[in-house]
């Protein structure tokens, strides 16, 4: 049952004993109006995040997942890091390294 005026920005409503009357100003509009268009802006601007974010959230690769053991897939040589130690520890290097 309200009748708003634009022109006036003015905004009526019935009431038992006869009529409500609201009023504002038009710098209050104005800064209302420009409140709105930031909102707005900032709205289009995060969804367009999102969509960029789940755009690259669906390209990135596969996580490798750890191997609990080491296989090289080519030639090694075991070098003991301390002869003198019986406990066998030792490096494993490509055989096939440049001198370089």
């Amino acid at each position: 049952m309200a009748v708003p005026n634009y022109t006036y920005l003015k905004l009526k409503m019935p009431r038992p004993n006869g009529v409500i009357m609201i009023e504002s100003t038009y710098e209050h509009a104005y800064d209302y109006n420009i409140e709105c268009i930031e909102y707005t802006e900032a709205l289009v601007e995060a969804e367009t995040l999102i969509v960029d974010l789940d755009r690259l959230g669906s390209q990135l690769p596969e996580p490798k997942r750890r191997a609990r053991t080491f296989e090289p897939a080519e030639a090694i040589k075991l070098i003991l890091v301390d002869p003198t130690c019986p406990d066998d520890r030792a490096l494993r290097i490509s055989a096939t390294l440049d001198i370089k």
